[in-house]
């Protein structure tokens, strides 16, 4: 297939733009937008997506993930220390538990702003942590209004519009549309120093075949990337000089990612609201072990870190993970 004409790439844009728009619009768990209802309070972002995990496959037992998108980082209730930090390595993560209808409902909140928002999704980036959430299906639980909606989408464009060329470049020569979103989703995992096994990127196409087939080829029209098509099988024609310049910026970003996301979790240790809460949840569920925790060790973690260690060694935890 030939470089796609202007009126090509203008209707393929059109395309991944409605796609994702619907995407957005999709309705949500009534538990989902009673937590988001209840987080907000009286706090106005411009916006607030759900992902991950619990939306493909619900479950008010587990972990909710939401970014809430603000118009300022000052917009949020955080200290001066969290929010500067927020500033120089976004974004930062909440943990909240909100009792909804009897039942408590658990969540990780991400704090962007709208600009770094649109900085992380942008070609240029590289820090893929973004970009690689915002090309997987996503819902807009709670928005401020049809600008605010406007600028989010816009985004989230950005970051499937990335997804796609990478994919181009670390995919193989041909294949199907799966072969490329697999090839991509095991780099951006391995650039994370995420914890997955080996089906973790299938488990994200699972349900959105369809999606993924869709989105690609018209990504790729979009972007003025030739490719060709025979059946199911696409072979995007990068030049060997584009392909090879590609791989080496992943190189970097695959390397400046194991730096971001270390520097991350130490950012966590004295910027992860409701961080000591989230660990005992997460030990409780996987072990059954309650880690007591007091107002003091909630807010200072680090502190009490070598006394909630021996609490846990006397409750038997590490010898049953021998």
């Amino acid at each position: 297939m030939p470089q796609s004409s202007p009126s090509d790439r203008t209707a393929a844009a059109g395309r991944v733009a409605h796609l994702l728009a619907h995407d957005l619009v999709q309705p949500v768990a009534p538990f989902v937008t009673g937590f988001v209802t209840r987080l907000l309070g009286g706090t106005q972002p411009l916006g607030v997506i759900f992902y991950g995990s619990a939306l493909r496959a619900p479950d008010p037992e587990g972990i909710l993930d939401f970014y809430v998108i603000v118009e300022r980082l000052e917009d949020w209730t955080a200290g001066t220390l969290s929010r500067e930090a927020n500033r120089i390595l976004p974004p930062n993560v909440e943990y909240h538990e909100i009792t909804i209808e009897g039942r408590v409902i658990r969540a990780k909140v991400a704090i962007l702003s709208i600009a770094q928002f649109r900085r992380m999704t942008g070609r240029a980036t590289l820090d893929t942590t973004v970009w690689a959430r915002f090309c997987q299906p996503v819902r807009l639980a709670w928005v401020r209004g049809p600008e605010a909606a406007d600028a989010i989408l816009a985004c989230i464009i950005r970051a499937v519009a990335q997804a796609g060329r990478w994919a181009a470049a670390l995919g193989p020569a041909h294949g199907t549309a799966d072969d490329y979103w697999l090839a991509l989703f095991a780099h951006t995992y391995g650039a994370e120093l995420r914890v997955e096994n080996g089906h973790r990127p299938r488990s994200l196409l699972q349900g959105q075949e369809a999606r993924y087939r869709a989105l690609l080829p018209d990504i790729w029209r979009a972007d003025g990337l030739p490719f060709t098509c025979t059946g199911d099988e696409l072979s995007p024609r990068l030049t060997p000089e584009l392909r090879r310049a590609m791989r080496e910026g992943w190189w970097l970003r695959g390397r400046l990612g194991l730096v971001l996301n270390v520097s991350r979790l130490f950012k966590a240790a004295f910027t992860f609201e409701g961080g000591a809460r989230y660990l005992a949840w997460k030990i409780r569920r996987h072990s059954g072990i309650e880690l007591p925790l007091g107002p003091f060790s909630e807010r200072h973690p680090l502190i009490c870190l070598p006394y909630l260690l021996w609490k846990l060694r006397q409750a038997g935890f590490f010898r049953r993970r021998d």
